[in-house]
Parts: structure tokens; C-alpha cells; sequence
């Protein structure tokens, strides 16, 4: 829980970009992975061991706390690996590690390391809270909980005064946003069968998200079901009753999307940190409410629900094979020079035209993702330009500094 007092929010982060727009948009923490032991090993870029030193001394900067992912199965050629990489983040001063093997956590406690106990744990009552305070300080509870279940738990470990191996009541995260997997919390063996590629070992090969026909073996009658996604869910959104959630006991709120975009990320913490905030100062309304689903709506989501935790029984399930964002980014070009006297960036248009009026987002490792309007730029020098096109040299200010880095992209709607 933050120093403030009110819940911590945890945000993603698949690379670089995204971690600065988690850092820029309020997030308290935030959790990634490094090489191929978690579990979006395969659905983002993940960062190196090497990388560790720079997250930590960024994230420390702004006083926010940073946890690694160590959360599949691990077997016994992974185990010199895993004690490298504990050594490392150890060393880099990384807050804690997010586990579910026993290996991990055992070697983790040794070398006097902060441990998360993971979802993949499938923790659902207060005894085995209990036996994981043992090891650990936080822990993520079962996506199948309702909010009433986990208020439970919560007020039974102030109860019988838990305590993990700080010596601090030990703290409840539950994710908040973000996508669902048909399986119980995560642990899935559908992609395993069908490619040889175990979701178990981040390697997921998604095959809920797919559309299916049923077929009768004996007369060979196939139906389509009128539900084509029958796999897949819909995205978890607790926004609406978060009030509910912090009042549950709850320390810690994760988003889901390591393997999401940067725009995503910066937009889905953006709207948690401001209805935290909201919860606690209490303006907490339905009217920021619809204003933040409706900006949650621009971004990745295949629709939204509230999981299982308003006691609903059954999952609600997507009606389309990607996205339903109402918004997309466009490629137009890349940074090449930034004026600090001016605050004036310099880009390349190498693909779609560029309008005056347009709504911009420019994204990267340092940068973060900005989203501006453009609302006057030079073509070539030439000022007064209302349009640019390919191989166009723009500059406009900004209220940022840009990187060569940087990629500029052109957000419309999503017809």
C-alpha cells in the first residue's frame, strides 16, 4: 500500500516505452519480465538482465517500486538461470520477485528478497494466505473471487494479525483491469496440446481467442455457435465500483497488459490513478465514471465485465476476435531532431498524410507515449502548412522533449 494511505496501483510493463508511460500517468509500482521465465514470455518484448540497473534507478527516481516476474513452472535445467537473475534484480535493488514456483520463492528468501505470491498460486481462503506468509508479504488472490470473498479474507488477516516476513500485516492484490483467461487463474494446457507451446510457461499460442464450429461426429452436422468467441472473455473492469474494491480491504490493484501497447498502458493507468484518487478524496461519482470508461473504450479491450467479482457465476464472453477499441494509432514517421531552446520536435513522415487539427501520439523508450493535438506545424520550413505527406520533414513544439528514438503516430477512430 503507498505511503498515502489509499490502495496501490500496479502497471505493466512490456518494454521501456510502456514503463515510462506508467511512470508518467501515476502508477505506484510496476511489474515486468526479464528473458523467457514468465508468463508473456512470448507476448511482449520482455527486457534483459541487463536492463535491470536502468528500471530500477528510473522507477527510484519517481518513487515507484518494482517487481519481477519469476511466475511459471520452472524446471530444473531453468534453476541456474533463476538464481542469476534473483542475484541481479537483488542487486539492482528491485522491490520483490512475483513467484509461484517453490524453487523461486525458497531461493528468493534466501538471499533476503521481497516475495509476491502469483495468481497461479490459486489462492481462495485465508488458510493458505496464512500458510504463504511463511515466504511472503503479498499476495494476489484467485480471479474467480467475488469482491465478498475477498473482503473475507482480507478481514481475517487483520483478525488473526498475519504477518509476512517483514513483520507487516500481509497485503491482498487482486487484478483490477485487463484481460481474463477461461481458465482457473491462468492455468491453461489448450496450447500445450494443440502447438506443443505451454501457456503454463509463458508461451501461450491463445487459442480462446479463436473462433469455433462444433460438429456433430456422428452425421457430420456442424453448427456454428451464435456466440463465435465462446472462449474468450471479455476484459476485467472494476473502474465502476472501485469505490467497492478499496472498501474490500484491498492494498494493491493490478492492470493486466504486459503484452499491450504503450497508449494502453498510459491510458488504463491515467483513468485508475485518477478514480483512486477520486475514492479518496470523495468526488467519486457516475459521471467521472462514464468519463473514464468511455477514454478505457479508445484503447485494447474485447468489451468489458466485472469478472466474477459482483458473484456473477459465468464468464461473459467477447464478440469479436481482437480489439473493440474505439480509437487506433497510424503510423506516420520517426523523430529526428529536438530544438530545447524552442521545445520544437523534428520528425520524418514516412507513411499516412498529417493533417493540422489531427490528435498525435509519440512514443518511446524515454518518451513514454504523449498524445498531443497538433495544432500547427512547418512542412519543409514552410510555416502555415496545413498538411503533410511521405518524406515531408515536419517540426511543431511540444511540451516534452523528443528522441530520435521516437515514433509519431496519427490516432482516428475505429470505424
Amino acid at each position: 500500500m503507498t505511503s498515502s494511505g489509499k490502495i496501490e496501483l500496479m502497471a505493466p510493463a512490456g518494454d521501456f516505452t510502456s514503463m515510462q508511460a506508467a511512470l508518467d500517468n501515476g502508477a505506484d509500482s510496476i511489474y515486468f519480465g526479464v528473458e523467457q521465465l514468465n508468463m508473456r514470455a512470448r507476448a511482449s518484448i520482455n527486457f534483459t538482465i541487463d536492463d535491470l540497473p536502468e528500471i530500477a534507478q528510473r522507477c527510484a527516481e519517481k518513487g515507484v517500486r518494482t517487481y519481477l516476474t519469476l511466475n511459471t513452472i520452472i524446471y530444473d535445467h531453468d534453476l541456474s538461470l533463476i538464481k542469476t537473475l534473483l542475484d541481479k534484480a537483488k542487486a539492482a535493488n528491485l522491490t520483490a520477485v512475483i513467484a509461484m514456483d517453490q524453487a523461486v520463492i525458497s531461493y528468493a528468501r534466501q538471499i533476503g528478497m521481497e516475495v509476491h505470491i502469483s495468481t497461479q498460486i490459486n489462492i481462495t481462503n485465508i488458510e493458505t494466505v496464512k500458510f504463504y506468509a511463511l515466504f511472503a508479504d503479498t499476495m494476489v488472490m484467485s480471479r474467480e473471487l467475488s469482491i465478498m470473498q475477498v473482503k473475507k479474507i482480507c478481514d481475517q488477516i487483520v483478525k488473526d494479525d498475519v504477518r509476512g516476513p517483514s513483520g507487516n500485516l500481509v497485503e491482498v492484490e487482486i487484478f483490477g483491469h485487463g484481460a481474463l483467461c477461461m481458465a482457473v487463474s491462468g492455468k491453461c494446457y489448450l496450447s500445450l496440446h494443440s502447438h506443443n507451446s505451454s501457456a503454463n510457461r509463458g508461451a501461450c499460442k491463445q487459442n480462446c481467442r479463436k473462433k469455433y464450429t462444433v460438429i456433430d461426429q456422428e452425421t457430420g452436422f456442424e453448427i456454428e455457435l451464435d456466440n463465435e468467441y465462446m472462449m474468450s472473455p471479455k476484459d476485467l473492469c472494476t473502474i465502476n465500483f472501485l469505490d467497492h474494491v478499496v472498501d474490500s480491504g484491498v492494498k494493491v490493484l493490478k492492470i493486466e497488459g504486459r503484452g499491450r501497447a504503450p497508449e494502453y498502458v498510459a491510458t488504463v493507468t491515467k483513468c485508475y490513478r485518477e478514480a483512486i484518487d477520486a475514492v479518496a478524496d470523495g468526488t467519486f461519482s457516475p459521471e467521472k465514471v462514464a468519463d473514464w470508461m468511455a477514454r478505457l473504450e479508445t484503447v485494447y479491450n474485447r468489451g468489458f465485465w466485472a469478472g466474477y467479482y459482483l458473484g456473477q457465476e459465468l464468464g461473459e464472453w467477447s464478440n469479436v476476435s481482437g480489439s473493440a477499441a474505439t480509437q487506433k494509432k497510424i503510423y506516420i514517421g520517426k523523430g529526428r531532431h529536438f530544438y530545447p531552446k524552442s521545445n520544437v520536435a523534428e520528425f520524418l513522415v514516412e507513411a499516412y498524410d498529417l493533417n493540422v487539427g489531427d490528435r498525435v501520439l509519440i512514443q518511446g523508450p524515454t518518451t513514454g507515449s504523449q498524445e498531443m493535438v497538433l495544432d500547427a506545424m512547418l512542412v519543409d520550413t514552410k510555416p502555415n502548412a496545413s498538411k503533410a505527406s511521405k518524406s515531408d520533414v515536419i517540426t511543431f513544439k511540444t511540451e516534452f522533449k523528443i528522441r530520435p528514438s521516437d515514433k509519431l503516430y496519427k490516432i482516428v477512430e475505429n470505424n
